[in-house]
């Protein structure tokens, strides 16, 4: 079942979950995430981001997205990650995305808030949500979002208040210690900063970088306020890593082994994750 951001955020705020987003940039992804997320009877957000675009285009995946949404026994969200164009954005929701994030983090505040508040129009247009960033997420050497090794700016709780006033956006993706990419030391998160920032917002609260954190701190997080929870880098390395280990194992192995293999890998590790999003014992 298509739903748009609005609505899964809304299970999320009832519930006091956070739903989870898969970055999903091929078919193994795609049916490893839904298969678990029909499994637990949970709504679930599967993400295409645009640094993703020369591992797979939009125009591919997209509708094969949307097309898994429409099937799925769930609601399930299809959502533009780290959208930094406003073509690139209408481009998806052209395609059926029923959410998109702008990021305009790295640029100055005015012209973020701008930038925001056009692609919040665009996305009113197709009855989509709508996402945003403020703060810069620092990114790991291994990430592909962002620039490698940059450091975070977290966000203003104030600045954050005013930015959601002047945009009008749906949830907040919000800079609180998290990274991108591999975490090589233990994160320092400031969980004050994202209960101040909810506080005053009265908005959806984002965590990126979500993949690596322990069980404590996603359940202290969503305590906190967030409601979204991206989630890649570690179930693509679990991927990686089962891949590597069957083709070491054995000889005369296809691809296709490996493709099953890999989707093997991500759906348990996904199915971690999501017991503990949606508080499932």
């Amino acid at each position: 079942m298509l739903v748009n951001l609005q609505e899964v955020l809304s299970y999320a705020e009832k519930n006091q979950w956070a739903i989870g987003a898969f970055n999903t940039p091929n078919l193994e992804c795609i049916m490893a995430v839904l298969q678990n997320a029909e499994s637990y009877q949970v709504p679930v957000i599967i993400a295409h981001a645009q640094a993703h675009e020369r591992v797979m285009p939009l125009e591919t995946i997209g509708p094969i997205m949307v097309l898994c949404a429409k099937k799925s026994r769930v609601p399930v969200c299809v959502h533009l990650d780290h959208g930094e164009s406003p073509d690139y954005i209408e481009k998806a929701l052209e395609l059926g995305f029923t959410s998109v994030m702008y990021d305009g983090s790295k640029l100055s505040f005015d012209e973020n808030v701008e930038n925001t508040r056009r692609a919040v129009k665009l996305s009113r247009k197709f009855k989509a949500g709508i996402e945003a960033e403020i703060g810069v997420m620092a990114s790991s050497s291994v990430s592909s979002e962002g620039a490698n090794g940059t450091a975070g700016i977290y966000t203003d709780p104030e600045v954050a208040k005013k930015f959601v006033e002047l945009t009008g956006i749906d949830a907040l993706a919000a800079s609180f210690g998290t990274v991108h990419g591999i975490y090589t030391e233990k994160p320092r998160l400031d969980f004050q900063r994202i209960e101040k920032i909810k506080e005053l917002t009265g908005t959806p609260l984002v965590m990126h970088g979500g993949s690596g954190l322990s069980d404590d701190d996603y359940i202290t997080a969503i305590k906190k306020g967030v409601r979204k929870i991206n989630y890649y880098t570690y179930m693509s390395r679990a991927a990686a890593l089962a891949s590597k280990e069957l083709l070491n194992r054995h000889d005369g192995v296809m691809f296709h082994d490996v493709a099953l293999e890999a989707m093997k890998a991500m759906k348990e590790d996904t199915r971690r994750a999501m017991k503990v999003f949606y508080s499932i014992s």
